[in-house]
């Protein structure tokens, strides 16, 4: 029986295209790369988009994506493409081997290095390794991307966040954005991206983070197109950890609020929060900061002065929970009524001593619920971080990337499920 020729390379520097515009590409040789002698595959495997230039060697254009194909008996087993500082471009392998091609863009103004594998129909492997360059556009606006909150120690409740330079809207564009902002965290958590609104992006697990975790998020958003002349620009990387995992559970209908140190009862608190008409929102808030003195006002809350709910006080030990003016915090002149009634304007009142208990314990990112209100559930976002009153499946969907697809298990999950080793 008769056999076709073994592919012994994969590429031939005569079939180099790549859908990536007219270009070059380096082979290891000084003489100009379309001009060398064809290998015996040259025919089989081809990028397809390079054009000849006798002249000089020129970029290619990184707007177009990348392909190879297989034009003969042999097939592609795998292509692996990197740029110099070793992100991978994505891409998909026909089930018969038959072509590759990227399915996440290139970086402008990078220089990429593609490993192809190939065998033939009797099986015998080939590979072959190509470099490009790609160019960078003369004109384009960078996309800048700043991340929250700045390095330091957080509570479990804290969520990432990302703010955009400009707007993007296009949900193709927003993928991109979004499969280039990562959230590392040590332990391994499973989370996801949440467009707030088209330049802010929140990052949260569906469960709190975990106690004393490390949190790192960064960008590989530098040097890839977004959209017409709008490319990723540098960002700086943000490191956070987690303390204690702190919940304040507060219930309006009891009047008191129980404090859990990592999963622990650790202190009871008699309370008073929001009367009728003033009632104290429902639902996990996240502690925003803390001010030893603060001056709070009716007017602040669209009280009229001079009416029977008017007010003008100092405040001690106030620790915040919304940015419109909702607090944990000293009240001495309603002790009579904290644990046994609701008399407040909204906030959450103490004893002068547990306040300042609340005070020196809690801090940014710690949780604060509140449950049995009369009031609303706390707004995700816009008054504070309300992101964890989304129920994760709605969280999802707020994302470019994972919207609309099944909810894996999470790594732990994941370890338990892996088939034990023989």
């Amino acid at each position: 029986m008769k056999h076709s020729p073994r592919i012994r390379t994969v590429v031939s520097c005569t079939a180099l295209v790549v859908a990536l515009g007219a270009g070059a590409a380096a082979c290891g040789s000084d003489d100009h790369p379309l001009s060398a002698k064809p290998y015996d595959a040259a025919g089989q495997i081809s990028f397809k988009g390079l054009a000849e230039d006798s002249k000089k060697q020129t970029k290619v254009d990184p707007d177009k994506p990348l392909e190879i194909t297989s034009e003969g008996d042999g097939r592609i087993t795998d292509v692996t493409a990197t740029d110099a500082s070793g992100r991978y471009v994505a891409g998909e392998l026909a089930a018969d081997g038959s072509r590759w091609h990227s399915t996440s863009p290139l970086a402008a103004g990078a220089h990429y290095t593609v490993r192809v594998s190939t065998e033939d129909e009797d099986g015998a492997p080939g590979r072959k390794v190509v470099g490009f360059d790609t160019s960078t556009p003369k004109t384009k606006r960078l996309l800048t991307v700043e991340f929250g909150p700045k390095a330091g120690r957080y509570g479990v409740g804290q969520p990432v966040t990302a703010e955009l330079s400009d707007p993007v809207k296009d949900k193709a564009a927003r993928a991109i954005v979004e499969r280039a902002l990562r959230v590392d965290s040590t332990p391994a958590v499973d989370g996801a991206w949440h467009w707030v609104d088209d330049k802010t992006l929140h990052y949260r697990p569906k469960e709190y983070w975990p106690a004393h975790a490390t949190l790192t998020a960064h960008s590989n958003l530098a040097g890839v197109r977004i959209g017409d002349r709008l490319w990723g620009g540098d960002a700086k990387p943000v490191k956070i950890t987690t303390g204690d995992s702190l919940i304040a559970l507060t219930d309006a209908a009891t009047h008191s609020m129980k404090v859990y140190r990592n999963g622990q009862d650790i202190k009871q608190i008699p309370v008073t929060t929001g009367k009728p008409g003033f009632d104290t929102r429902n639902g996990v808030k996240v502690v925003l900061g803390k001010e030893a003195l603060v001056r709070m006002r009716g007017t602040s809350i669209g009280i009229a002065e001079g009416s029977s709910d008017s007010y003008d006080l100092e405040v001690r030990y106030a620790t915040r929970v919304t940015w419109s003016g909702e607090y944990v915090h000293a009240a001495p002149w309603s002790t009579g009524s904290q644990g046994y009634a609701n008399v407040s304007h909204g906030c959450t009142g103490m004893s002068t001593e547990n306040a300042e208990w609340f005070f020196n314990t809690f801090n940014e990112g710690d949780i604060v619920k509140v449950v049995n209100s009369d009031g609303k559930t706390m707004d995700a976002f816009g008054n504070g971080f309300g992101d964890w009153n989304v129920a994760w499946k709605d969280w999802r969907e707020g994302s470019a990337l994972v919207a609309g697809s099944p909810d894996l298990p999470n790594p732990a999950q994941r370890a338990r499920l892996r088939p034990e080793s023989a």
